[in-house]
């Protein structure tokens, strides 16, 4: 069994909100670096099968990736 780490790691509080952000995001990567090893609880993959089913059903009905990231960007951009 692996041994328990401390929480937040020694040092982390003394970091800025940024320097924070920075090291979750090189722990992310570190765990992403082998997306095999993440595992994938069975009610997401049901999720992702019912919208398949869902677009092989009605493939018009979706917007594409470019849209949707437009949109996102838009809606960003507002915001700030």
């Amino acid at each position: 069994m692996p041994k328990p780490l401390p929480l937040p790691p020694p040092g982390f509080d003394e970091l800025s909100v940024d320097e924070k952000i920075d090291y979750l995001q090189s722990l992310w990567g570190r765990i992403a670096a082998t997306p095999g090893t993440v595992p994938v609880p069975d009610w997401h993959r049901e999720i992702l099968d019912q919208r398949l089913k869902d677009l092989e059903a009605n493939p018009e009905s979706g917007d594409s990736w470019d849209v949707v990231q437009e949109r996102l960007r838009r809606k960003l951009d507002k915001q700030h």
